[in-house]
């Protein structure tokens, strides 16, 4: 089998949709001996924050020269980026052979009781797969997909559990209250393995609490057990200090900037400072220093040109609209903005543009080639700007905005990942 062959035949489990439920995921990793019991594993559920928290932690520990393997979603610039060691996607080769172990498994799973496996789930078990059985690594760090209680990540047993934040995000499978959603989030809390959040409302903290205490999981609350103190942004990202009863670090520094990827950061420093005491993870204070101003995550308040000034951010729901709105009043007050933005259909978009109308001299809706995406006309129904445009073509918009921008411009093109993903390719190719 081909790579591409591969790829493809991952794809086509596309049209099967978003099923919840571990029974699929247990049938095929029984069939391949439970190869998800070999890794030792961070799980990371949460709204927002997840790829950035992933990515501190995967930084430090690189930095202590330990062997790090990532499961993330969903890609941005290769598809192989979703299974990394290091850094470092999959190699397409083993990707192909991947899939040449799991596709007789799958196709036998589609004719049981359980039905046809998803594309995500496909790639959970290949991930579990390649990490349990071909290329062991010290660590894995495991992003769930979707939610927590029922995601197909769930069947793994970590060493520790991160819930970064919880946000109104997939309300159509996760619930309508903070509850409903904090409840499916802490599905992911397992017996005796302790949990760090980044969590803030007193009523989702609550559930976590209940979960954790009849789990007996020890919780670390960002803002009660440790704390970040935010001291400066500055034009290379933002500066803080760290406390912990493990510990405390100053001068600390990020180049992502924003003052949310501070708490992530502390997420972060958290859980390697677990590792370090109960996991006998060997990392020094450089190796925290060095890794997380080295940390680095694609689309993610991502600068992809100085001159005209372009800003690519994965802002996907009202939380993450609100962490962007303030990181751009923090670096780039003084700027005239010009907001391209494209969604899904099934987030709050009146919020979301609400939010961009704050920080925009000029927005412009557009839409992609992706099957919930809204349109624009329906997107610009929720503005209320005069300075408004509305273009079919993502990247008519982007060519004929760039010639035009000056100094006092800040270009910032935002929305959905998958959105995010396009357009970084063109823009990066293009220049």
């Amino acid at each position: 089998m081909t790579y591409e062959e591969a790829v493809s035949w991952i794809h086509n489990r596309l049209k099967f949709g978003i099923k919840p439920g571990l029974e699929r995921m247990n049938w095929m990793l029984q069939q391949l001996d439970n190869p998800e019991r070999r890794i030792t594993c961070v799980h990371l559920a949460g709204t927002n924050g997840k790829g950035s928290t992933l990515t501190y932690i995967r930084s430090i520990l690189e930095q202590a020269e330990y062997k790090v393997g990532t499961f993330t979603s969903p890609y941005i610039e290769s598809f192989n980026e979703r299974i990394s060691i290091n850094g470092t996607p999959i190699p397409n080769e083993d990707i192909a052979e991947l899939v040449r172990i799991v596709k007789p498994i799958a196709e036998a799973l589609d004719e049981t009781e359980f039905g046809a496996a998803t594309e995500f789930e496909i790639l959970t078990v290949m991930a579990f797969y390649y990490f349990g059985k071909i290329n062991p690594c010290d660590i894995v760090l495991l992003e769930t997909g979707l939610g927590g209680r029922l995601d197909s990540t769930n069947v793994i047993y970590p060493v520790l559990s991160i819930i970064t934040t919880i946000g109104y995000d997939h309300m159509h499978v996760l619930g309508e209250t903070l509850e409903e959603i904090t409840s499916e989030k802490a599905g992911i809390i397992k017996s005796g393995v302790s949990v760090i959040t980044g969590v803030s409302q007193q009523e989702a903290l609550a559930v976590i609490a209940e979960e954790a205490q009849k789990r007996r999981a020890k919780v670390y609350t960002l803002g009660k057990e440790f704390s970040a103190g935010h001291t400066q942004s500055t034009a290379d990202g933002e500066t803080f200090t760290f406390e912990s009863p493990f510990g405390i670090m100053e001068n600390l520094s990020i180049t992502m900037k924003g003052t949310h990827q501070v708490q992530n950061a502390a997420l972060a420093l958290m859980a390697v400072y677990y590792l370090k005491t109960y996991q006998s993870f060997l990392v020094k204070d450089e190796d925290i220093h060095h890794g997380l101003k080295k940390a680095f995550w694609l689309g993610r308040f991502e600068q992809l040109s100085d001159h005209p000034r372009i800003v690519i951010d994965g802002a996907h729901n009202p939380e993450g609209i609100t962490s962007l709105v303030q990181t751009v009043q923090s670096h780039y007050a003084d700027k005239r903005i010009t907001v391209l933005f494209s969604a899904l259909g099934d987030k709050k978009i009146a919020e979301m543009v609400a939010g961009l109308e704050t920080i925009a001299d000029h927005m412009v809706f557009t839409t992609f080639d992706f099957p919930r995406a809204i349109s624009p006309e329906l997107l610009a129904t929720h503005c209320s700007m005069e300075q408004k445009e509305i273009y079919q073509d993502w990247k008519e918009a982007i060519d004929k905005i760039k010639p035009i921008l000056t100094e006092e411009d800040l270009f910032l093109i935002t929305g959905s990942l998958y959105f995010i993903s396009g357009v970084r390719k063109y823009i990066t190719e293009s220049r």
